[in-house]
């Protein structure tokens, strides 16, 4: 029994020491993926790769050099938000609110971003076929 909560202890503070190198801030992806809600969250080299982010309040975070790719972004709120150099490749963006988003250097490739508001506050067809 010792055996086994040492085993696990090991296992969770590995994990949790893996995800405090890729994101500046542990604290704020717990607090998005229970609430789906962190305005102006440090996320930079964040890994939410596959990740469940639909309807998430994302407006001002630092999402630099994130890896989203084939995260779930429908509806999400990123306005505001920083986006450089993240990998969004696959991800979909549908009806994503994009207003004023930094996209800088980021990985669109295969994203869907059908109905989406882009930075310059067009609707994007990309996708919608």
């Amino acid at each position: 029994m010792k055996l086994r909560i040492l085993a696990t202890t090991f296992l969770l503070a590995s994990v949790w020491a893996t995800s405090a190198v890729k994101a500046e801030n542990p604290e704020h992806i717990r607090q998005l993926l229970e609430t789906r809600e962190c305005q102006r969250c440090d996320l930079r080299r964040a890994n939410l790769r596959d990740a469940d982010l639909r309807l998430t309040d994302l407006r001002d975070s630092d999402l630099r050099e994130a890896d989203l790719r084939s995260a779930d972004l429908r509806e999400a709120d990123l306005r505001r938000a920083d986006l450089t150099g993240a990998n969004l490749k696959g991800a979909d963006l549908r009806n994503t609110y994009l207003r004023l988003t930094n996209l800088t250097d980021t990985n669109l490739k295969r994203a869907n971003l059908c109905g989406a508001t882009m930075p310059d506050g067009s609707i994007s067809e990309q996708g919608c076929d």
